[in-house]
């Protein structure tokens, strides 16, 4: 049976190969293609269901994250662990005060020059976890 801190790398390692690819994707998809991601982020902010949907979900993948990966060492799993908290409170937010989010949200949208940012850091993000869950 391996220690306990090795269980701990050993999910720090597949969450990292499990998110990596994930948001390199979104991050390159919301570069590629921004106005693509506008429309579809409009359309997502103007139904409450939707919104209501993304924050269970989001409150799931946060929690799932948070109850089997809460390491708060000063490296690169860290990143995991941050990622994890910001869903599930992104996620509750969302489900808590969803008409809040939708008028938040759709002023954000507006704001042309943070998709990019948003793609580049996604995308940044990714490439961090590809290189620490399959290379480093």
């Amino acid at each position: 049976m391996p220690a306990k801190g090795q269980d701990i790398m050993a999910t720090s390692i597949f969450l990292a190969r499990l998110l990596g690819p994930l948001l390199l994707a979104v991050g390159a998809g919301i570069l590629i293609n921004p106005k693509v991601f506008q429309t579809m982020a409009s359309e997502v902010v103007r139904s409450v269901t939707l919104v209501y949907l993304f924050g269970l979900v989001d409150l799931a993948a946060g929690l799932a994250i948070v109850l089997t990966h809460n390491v708060w060492a000063a490296n690169w799993r860290m990143l995991i662990t941050l990622l994890g908290w910001l869903m599930l409170i992104r996620g509750a937010v969302r489900i808590v005060a969803p008409e809040t989010i939708m008028g938040f949200a759709a002023k954000v949208i507006r704001n042309k020059q943070l998709i990019p940012v948003s793609g580049v850091v996604t995308g940044v993000l990714g490439l961090v976890f590809c290189y620490f869950g399959y290379v480093g």
